[in-house]
């Protein structure tokens, strides 16, 4: 799977889980970490181990990845989880205001990712 298309993967998973704040950094032409970030917000504790927990199930089963590593689970402030040119951080929400990756990674383009909802939109335009 390319790249682009995990991060994609992993975003709509975080969004039918309802993540908050979702966004896909561009870190390519920046940095040698990886090709994406994924950064979404949690407001509580459990919410952010149920992220992480869906993805782990859902990336690994559907697609046979693993994640390479897992960092911060047990506190749940903010999960990291490493998917070689995928980074994903799920954070509790204080949490990612406290460190504010976008503004450190202010340089990196962010990716529409374009969410499909469940709720139908009114034919008439109401």
């Amino acid at each position: 799977m390319e790249s682009y298309d995990l991060a994609k993967k992993i975003a709509t998973i975080l969004d039918s889980k309802k993540a908050t704040d979702i966004r896909v950094l561009k870190i390519k032409e920046i940095s040698s970490l990886g090709d994406y970030f994924v950064l979404a917000s949690a407001n509580n504790a459990s919410l952010v181990q149920a992220l992480s927990d869906e993805i782990d199930f859902r990336i690994g089963h559907e697609d046979g990845i693993a994640p390479r590593r897992v960092e911060g689970y047990s506190s749940a402030k903010w999960i990291l989880m490493d998917y070689a040119d995928v980074i994903v951080h799920i954070f509790y929400e204080e949490t990612r205001q406290f460190y504010s990756l976008e503004r450190l990674w202010s340089d990196a383009k962010v990716e529409e990712v374009g969410f499909e909802h469940e709720e139908p939109k009114d034919p008439a335009g109401k």
